[in-house]
């Protein structure tokens, strides 16, 4: 029985957290002795099944700072898990056989100071020095030995796993000291039980939206800037001058996700996208939600018209995956992920990333009844096909073998 730790900064609700939890069960079921170590969780805000007493979750380092009087986060980051990787190996005694981290490289040198080595394998969901900005020439001074640390210490470990194709040709570009490493594409995969088992438990959207609505539209993720959420409002504004008053009466959007009031970004960002609501003239129309828990996401995903996916290059993207399973058309941005994930024209639409080019989408959705439900049916097909949680466990669970030999 292999034993497998996974280190992760911060267990909250996003599509990274998602992914490790799912690969923490998909192990467990295959017999591993599994535990997840990170240097931030809060129960009131993370996965349902990181409360399960069966699935161990340990906190090291919360005591640290995350930044410095608001700068910083990426050295902060750092710091945090390197204490994490250190604690483990120098104070837990803790037994283990793989270690399985991801989105920070540099605590790969600290596991290797064990007296026993261990093996080491990476989830690379894209190359950190590719999500922020640079405009200064104090940040680019800043990040320079933090790129250099993280393609350094990426290049440390025994096996490099991502999570599209797309993303293994940004790897390739990014890292091009590592031209010698070849990751291996393992998909991020849908615990189906969990949404069939949320399916039957979930109440209903009574109380959360205004009566009266036909078309509801979902726009799903985390409130940062780089997930283009803007957009989802943009093109409502555009699609409701194509409708007549009793078609615009039943259009609704909700704009759901992980929120954190630790986060600047979250805090700022939601402020912005409700002020843009308000200069779009779309107040009684749209629903923001922070943090919806898990029974009411897929409520919304089994009741949405379509899910609105507004990220543009993004590295994977669970939540295109999510909504089809649930039966949910997705109109996506047409680069990234989703070109792997989406069928264009037959599971969703997948669009530039204009407000005119999403209204259309839309609009086509409103009319063709047909086509929704052919969509939707597509879609559930499609993941049932290539997202499985039975195959993403089988792959990982090969590759853990492979380490452990």
């Amino acid at each position: 029985m292999a034993r497998v730790v996974f280190l992760h900064p911060d267990l909250g609700i996003g599509g990274a957290e998602r992914l490790v939890v799912d690969a923490a069960v998909a192990l467990k079921s295959q017999g591993c002795s599994v535990q997840i170590w990170t240097a931030h969780y809060d129960p009131k805000h993370c996965f349902s099944e990181t409360r399960d007493p069966d699935l161990p979750v340990v906190c090291a380092g919360d005591w640290l700072p995350t930044s410095v009087f608001g700068y910083l986060h990426a050295l902060c980051a750092y710091l945090r898990m390197i204490y994490v990787a250190f604690y483990l190996v120098f104070l837990s005694g803790v037994e283990y056989d793989v270690i399985f981290c991801d989105q920070v490289s540099v605590c790969i040198p600290v596991l290797r100071l064990s007296r026993h080595r261990k093996k080491v394998l990476f989830y690379c969901h894209f190359p950190d020095q590719l999500l922020t900005q640079r405009k200064s020439a104090l940040k680019k001074l800043y990040r320079a030995p933090i790129d250099w640390m993280e393609e350094r210490t990426t290049g440390m470990a025994d096996m490099i796993l991502v999570n599209s194709q797309f993303t293994a040709g940004v790897f390739r570009e990014t890292f091009c000291s590592l031209n010698r490493v070849q990751p291996d594409v393992l998909y991020p995969s849908l615990n189906t039980n969990a949404f069939d088992q949320m399916s039957t438990e979930a109440q209903g959207l009574q109380g959360l939206l205004p009566e009266g609505v036909t078309h509801l539209f979902l726009s799903l993720n985390r409130y940062e800037r780089k997930k283009n959420l803007g957009l989802a409002l943009e093109a409502l504004a555009v699609l409701r001058c194509s409708l007549t008053p009793a078609q615009r009466a039943g259009v609704h959007l909700v704009v759901a996700g992980g929120y954190d009031d630790r986060v600047t970004e979250n805090v700022q960002h939601y402020n912005e996208l409700t002020e843009l609501a308000e200069q779009l003239h779309l107040r009684d129309c749209v629903t923001f939600m922070r943090s919806p828990s898990d029974s009411v996401k897929v409520v919304l995903l089994q009741t949405a018209t379509a899910v609105l996916y507004t990220p543009s290059r993004e590295h994977f993207g669970i939540v295109p995956v999510e909504a089809m399973y649930c039966s949910c058309p997705v109109i996506a941005v047409n680069s990234g992920g989703p070109l792997e994930s989406i069928a264009d024209e037959e599971t969703g639409f997948l669009c530039e990333p204009t407000a005119e080019a999403f209204s259309k989408a839309m609009e086509r959705l409103i009319r063709d009844a047909r086509l929704r439900r052919d969509m939707g049916q597509a879609g559930r097909r499609r993941v049932e096909e290539r997202f499985s949680l039975q195959a993403f466990s089988n792959q990982l669970y090969g590759y853990i073998v492979q380490l452990s030999k």
